[in-house]
């Protein structure tokens, strides 16, 4: 097995600064910069459907063909935790893995692998969430992660409280590993975005509940940095996450954050969400790990508008 430590592509990313949003209000979002040709830290998109703002945010990267080559092995790893609906934001909304996976084929990947180690049931979860239809439809393989027979142990050297995990092997035999988090509120850690998605690739999740939560998260990070991040902030749970308890407890935003660095779009994601990045230790702590960055304000970002 290859386990591969994914470093961040060299294509830069992009990002949206955000107020607190009220319960159905309209979201805020910065008016669009200057156009630049390449060299962006992030890019935030507002006011489209979520296929259609990641097609204008891939291409303000330099479009999939950056990220992924001919024969490359692609993960697409969602948030498919629960066994809710697409409206109630649960997990990560089916038409932008669809989207990915289509633009990963078109582009030559030899396999694109979509997967999640659910709470729920994962049967469950990943057929009500719409995810597994949406992914099959567009040409990938949906790849259980519901046995530890599937899970190989890693070494996360740059961990303080994490030291070692086991980590899906569709995940550590890719040559891209695509991040596709949803924005959403979470009981535990305030916020889960992208750093916080990829305790969906571990086995040994308890661990990290009884061992500095929010440390494990950054350490994990130390070992595990995805190609690119998408992060779907179409439809946010502001409430009762992470699982939410009914629509009402989803703000639609029409927004969505691509970039290379975790960091930074978990920094823009809590801005957006209307959280300082500060009050989410996991973001700091990665931030003082030297994981990516949390200044955006020294970043250059490129904003969409739809």
């Amino acid at each position: 097995m290859d386990r591969r430590r994914f470093l961040a592509g060299g294509v830069a990313s992009a990002v949206v600064a955000g107020l607190r949003i009220p319960r159905n209000a309209s979201v805020p979002f910065l008016p669009p910069t200057s156009p630049r040709p390449s060299g962006f830290d992030l890019v935030a998109v507002k006011g489209g459907e979520p296929d259609v703002m990641f097609r204008e945010g891939i291409n303000a990267l330099g479009g999939i063909r950056a990220f992924v080559r001919k024969g490359q092995k692609v993960v697409v790893k969602p948030n498919i935790g629960w066994d809710v609906s697409p409206e109630r934001a649960g997990n990560t909304n089916p038409k932008l893995i669809r989207e990915i996976v289509r633009q990963c084929k078109d582009a030559g990947a030899r396999e694109v692998t979509v997967l999640d180690h659910t709470c729920d049931s994962w049967q469950r979860c990943y057929r009500t969430s719409g995810i597994e239809s949406a992914a099959k439809d567009a040409g990938a393989v949906v790849a259980p992660a519901h046995s530890e027979g599937y899970f190989h142990e890693v070494a996360v050297p740059g961990g303080k409280s994490l030291h070692t995990a086991k980590e899906h092997e569709a995940i550590l035999d890719a040559d891209v590993f695509i991040n596709v988090p949803v924005l959403k509120s979470h009981g535990s850690t305030r916020l889960t975005v992208s750093m916080k998605n990829m305790m969906g690739n571990v086995w040994d999740r308890q661990y990290w509940h009884a061992n500095d939560l929010h440390q494990c998260i950054a350490d994990f990070a130390t070992y595990r940095k995805p190609t690119l991040n998408v992060v779907d902030a179409y439809a946010v749970m502001k409430d009762n996450g992470p699982r939410g308890v009914s629509t009402d407890d989803v703000v639609l935003m029409k927004a969505q954050l691509l970039t290379t660095d975790c960091v930074t779009a978990d920094t823009a994601a809590a801005k957006l969400f209307g959280v300082n990045p500060n009050d989410v230790r996991h973001i700091v702590l990665a931030s003082e790990q030297k994981v990516g960055r949390m200044d955006l304000d020294a970043l250059s970002i490129k904003r969409i508008s739809l």
